[in-house]
């Protein structure tokens, strides 16, 4: 390897290691805010075409419910909420996605109809400001 000598000067491996530890700083920035968000109480958004529709707080005492949306005519979507997961049971677009993706209960995941424009969404309770104004309220059926 005395040709790579030839190729490689000392400040070569400075950079170098200056790029690997920066690969990690994304990875770190993530960590730091993920360990802020209080994952004890959970929200569970219910928007179509972006507007929100509900609000239901997931918990360990919610009680099981199921509830029919109709985002358009001729559409609907039966949501499903057992304590502290939800999903979309059924609908009537041709791909069943969103069917497909199943119960959904960290912060963060999504259940997505595209045909239908509807978004399942959990976030944290606390701090959970909608994009139309609202305090985060919620909205039981």
């Amino acid at each position: 390897m005395p040709w790579l000598k030839r190729y490689v000067r000392p400040l070569d491996y400075v950079i170098v290691v200056l790029l690997f530890i920066a690969c990690f700083i994304p990875a770190g920035i993530f960590s730091l805010t993920e360990a802020n968000v209080n994952t004890s109480q959970k929200v569970a958004v219910i928007s179509v075409n972006g507007q929100v529709k509900r609000r239901i707080k997931l918990g360990a005492h919610t009680r099981h419910q199921q509830f029919t949306l109709y985002p358009a005519k001729g559409q609907y979507n039966i949501i499903e909420v057992e304590g502290e997961r939800i999903r979309d049971k059924e609908d009537n677009s041709p791909d069943q996605i969103a069917v497909h993706t199943g119960w959904i209960s960290r912060i963060g995941q999504q259940s997505i109809c595209l045909p239908h424009k509807l978004l399942i969404e959990i976030k944290p309770a606390q701090g959970n400001h909608g994009s139309n104004g609202d305090a985060g309220g919620l909205v039981h059926p």
